[in-house]
């Protein structure tokens, strides 16, 4: 007897220990990215290593609004047995999580009470929602359609009319400037501190653009209660990083569109930052530019800059820091270190210790490429290099690393087109000549984020490793004389559109080609869309009248218009037109559509934080014609994992539509299901009832596959 209460009282000090090393049990996914450290972490263990070959669809629910090009990128959260979601059209909606079935839905189309007399609506993607409860009645949700920050009654579904005006606040409002002409967007949920939620938002990424601003609002009111110049004004510190002392005033970016984590115990949020506007070109705004490409530590009550770390010194590449960072406890040199890692789209994992700042393993400044022949850039003479953990991805590409998979008439192409281009190191500026980009645009880790197992500290991060080429040209803004409809439409394109849909309207990367859009699209939709936005597409109401009928005219090949004399408007900003714009977002590929890069193109890592090693790497996806020939290649992936006490890392994000679950120790594929949609999200793991469940959004939408629009749970 006495043996039996010594080994029951060992388990319950073990367990204590565990719990106390944890910090929490783990056991709910209550927020996004399962809890306010942001580790994707569960501590449940009844699906474990043994028992994930047994997973079974426990439930699917369809949101009935999918279509084609639609997403859904949503990683839910679980309350008191309720999952709460997104659909592809940004209805919210509230399931039994045990079950799937539907207990309400709020349609935010159905809500015609324009915020302040704005009453443009534009569908952006969205990655999940905000809870919050004062542990009695008042239990809310918090989600962002567009520029709109819903308030909702989580019970309830309907709108919180004491928040705000009728249940929502304008994020364009409070940025102590006009941007009621910008696009400014609120796609990753913010984060709740006491009464106050945290937010941060996604603008233009060339000029003109909001500044990205975090703001923080009292849960109750709408009011807002502080905000963090994430562009310095005179006289704050980070001011001096600028050479142009107005550029505060019309440069937009340095925004945290990504999320955030936060030290509860500590009152400490961490925020990443994304570049600068424009994202390519620095000529006008000379200097290191801060607060962009930042990690951030503000206290979370008064919004005052605790630390911060700029991993990207006048970023010209578009490298934001794409997701939240990760807090964790390590033990290095036999000392425990709280600490926060942040991951990269440069594959670089930056680990700080959590309330100094100071790097956990050292950080060098290393000189870099610097000269550029793009009149007045100034690229940074440094940039930094974490020593440990060493890149998850490839950064240069040579021809030793072309794809040799591909017959010899196309692999000659490719060597012949990148020795045409600037290529071998990973800060080569950008260039009329075609830079190449790698890790991509989306390469490295991307918004998914990683997971990191609390009592290990590993953290586990799938990355691409996609090249792109950034071919940067001249514009003229100026509108010539005698111009018309169909001259300045073609003007416009070049300034305005040809970033993203590319020089030929073929589409580039991710966005769409414009080729016969004008068999969906009337000129009042097209003006329409130009207005408002829709899903991907910025608003764009800084265009004037004349000048959307002159794009118009160009893109819909309205040959009635196209002669018609072109009438300029009257431009007050000059510092928003830009000498130089990118042709487009693409990709290096074969011609038979593959990487021109080796594979692997995609991979999930396990790195031991303690020690900044390497634990292992595995080829993540397939394409299905490759593998039948033997070749497991990867393919880009997005959204991330989910690591758990049962000894599990879940991911979809491929392109190939599988979920799959690996050995966290080892590696080793354990199980796979392949998905009605692939699942570009982050899974979510709870339990109800005491059964443990898994469940991704099936949105697809994305690397030419098809769109979804269900959620797809499994338990045993």
């Amino acid at each position: 007897m006495r043996k039996t209460i010594i080994a029951l009282l060992l388990l319950i000090i073990a367990f204590s220990s565990c719990t106390l090393f944890s910090g929490k049990p783990y056991s709910n996914w209550q927020v996004y990215g399962g809890n306010k450290e942001n580790n994707h972490y569960s501590s449940l263990t009844q699906i474990d290593t043994n028992t994930v070959t047994q997973l079974k669809v426990a439930w699917e629910y369809h949101a009935g609004d999918g279509e084609k090009n639609t997403q859904i990128q949503v990683n839910p959260i679980v309350i008191d047995g309720i999952l709460y979601g997104v659909s592809p059209k940004l209805k919210l909606f509230a399931l039994d999580a045990a079950t799937g079935k539907q207990k309400w839905i709020f349609n935010p189309a159905m809500d015609t009470a324009a915020t302040k007399g704005r009453g443009y609506f534009s569908m952006n993607v969205c990655r999940g929602v905000t809870y919050y409860t004062d542990g009695k009645k008042d239990q809310r949700i918090f989600y962002a359609v567009s520029s709109k920050l819903y308030c909702i009654n989580a019970q309830t579904g309907l709108p919180i009319h004491s928040f705000g005006y009728k249940g929502k606040i304008d994020l364009h409002d409070d940025l102590g400037m006009d941007v009621s002409n910008l696009y400014v967007a609120c796609t990753t949920p913010g984060i709740i501190y006491k009464d106050l939620i945290i937010i941060g938002t996604r603008v233009a990424e060339d000029m003109p653009a909001a500044p990205g601003h975090i703001r923080a609002y009292d849960v109750h009111t709408g009011k807002l209660r502080w905000i963090f110049h994430t562009i310095p004004q005179p006289r704050e510190a980070g001011f001096e990083s600028w050479k142009n002392k107005e550029a505060y005033a019309h440069v937009g970016g340095a925004n945290d569109w990504s999320g955030f984590s936060l030290d509860e115990a500590k009152g400490i949020v961490f925020a990443p930052t994304g570049s600068a506007v424009y994202d390519f070109y620095g000529g006008k705004r000379q200097g290191d530019n801060l607060y962009a490409n930042c990690l951030l530590a503000l206290d979370a009550a008064t919004g005052k800059r605790i630390w911060h770390f700029q991993t990207v010194h006048h970023d010209l590449w578009d490298k934001d820091l794409p997701a939240p960072p990760v807090l964790v406890s390590l033990t290095k040199d036999g000392h425990k270190i709280n600490a926060v890692a942040q991951t990269s789209k440069s594959g670089f994992i930056f680990l700080f210790d959590r309330y100094t700042g100071k790097p956990i393993y050292p950080i060098e400044e290393k000189p870099v490429p610097v000269q550029s022949d793009l009149a007045g850039e100034t690229p940074s003479a440094t940039q930094p290099f974490p020593s440990m953990p060493k890149a998850i991805v490839r950064q240069s590409l040579t021809e030793k690393d072309l794809n040799n998979l591909v017959p010899d008439s196309s692999y000659n192409d490719i060597k012949q087109r990148l020795a045409s281009y600037k290529t071998g190191f990973i800060f080569t500026p950008p260039s009329k000549q075609g830079t190449v980009i790698l890790p991509g645009f989306d390469g490295g880790a991307e918004w998914g984020g990683p997971a990191v197992d609390p009592e290990t500290g590993i953290l586990y991060v799938n990355a691409s490793e996609m090249a792109w080429v950034l071919t940067m040209v001249d514009i003229k803004d100026k509108p010539k004389t005698a111009e018309t409809n169909l001259m300045a439409g073609q003007r416009l394109y070049k300034s305005t559109c040809m970033s993203c849909h590319g020089q030929e309207r073929k589409g580039a990367g991710n966005y769409p080609t414009l080729m016969d859009v004008n068999k969906k699209y009337t000129e009042a939709q097209f003006d329409a869309l130009l207005t408002s936005g829709r899903r991907m597409m910025p608003a764009l109401p800084q265009l004037a009248a004349s000048e959307k009928q002159a794009l118009a005219s160009f893109i819909l090949d309205l040959k009635q218009k196209q002669n018609r004399v072109f009438i300029a408007p009257k431009r007050v900003n000059n510092e928003w037109s830009m000498p130089y714009t990118a042709t487009g977002y693409n990709k290096f590929l074969t011609k038979e559509g593959y990487p021109a890069i080796a594979p692997p193109w995609g991979t999930l890592n396990a790195i031991n934080l303690n020690t900044g090693e390497l634990v292992w790497k595995d080829t993540l996806g397939d394409y299905p014609e490759l593998k039948v020939r033997g070749l497991h290649t990867g393919t880009e992936n997005y959204g991330g994992p989910a690591v758990t006490a049962g000894g599990l890392v879940f991911i979809a994000a491929t392109s190939d539509a599988k979920i799959r679950a690996f050995n966290k120790r080892t590696g080793k594929l354990l199980w796979e299901f392949e998905l009605p949609a692939c699942g570009f999200a982050t899974p979510a793991i709870y339990a109800v009832d005491g059964k443990q469940y898994l469940v991704i959004a099936c949105g697809g939408g994305k690397l030419k596959q098809k769109s979804g629009d269900s959620y797809l749970a499994f338990s045993l």
